[in-house]
């Protein structure tokens, strides 16, 4: 691997609070690499926690990549982020054509799929971790989207 990035990943360390760690692993000879990035709190062994993505994909970061810093606390908000577990493609329904899987307005549950986020050729359904109802959708369907980010914002109260 190299130092260039190395050094992009320490920075990310750095720029973003929820990233708990970066562990990578060489394969034999060099002939491969992994790179795990773990929010922080969760243990590696938690696939939901953690990205593995190989060398040759590792996002040089910039600031369209990075986690967006939290709003002010003047405008805190009583509003939960439903965010990415993963870096990928955001999918808002199972397939084109199809139906959002959520949209504003629309009442989540606590495991209920909410949309699938294609990485590494895989579709991931992704499921709420909280309950309540759907007040913005913060990303658009095909975009791509990284690990820690706003997918949805829901009211837990609605």
């Amino acid at each position: 691997m190299k130092l260039d990035i190395i050094a992009q990943l320490v920075q990310i360390l750095k720029d973003a609070p929820d990233v708990g760690a970066i562990e990578i692993r060489r394969g034999w000879f060099g002939a491969w690499s992994t790179v795990r990035v773990s929010k922080a709190g969760h243990v590696a062994g938690n696939t939901g926690g953690h990205v593995v993505v190989t060398q040759g994909q590792v996002p040089a970061p910039t600031a369209a990549s990075m986690p967006a810093p939290p709003p002010p606390a003047a405008a805190a908000s009583h509003l939960l982020d439903i965010k990415s577990p993963m870096v990928g493609t955001f999918y808002s329904a199972p397939e084109p054509g199809a139906q959002a899987y959520v949209k504003v307005g629309s009442r989540v549950n606590v495991g209920q799929v909410v949309c699938i986020i294609e990485a590494m050729k895989i579709m991931n359904e992704i499921e709420s971790e909280v309950g309540g109802v759907v007040k913005e959708v913060c990303v658009q369907n095909a975009q791509p989207v990284e690990f820690g980010q706003a997918l949805f914002r829901v009211d837990p109260n609605g």
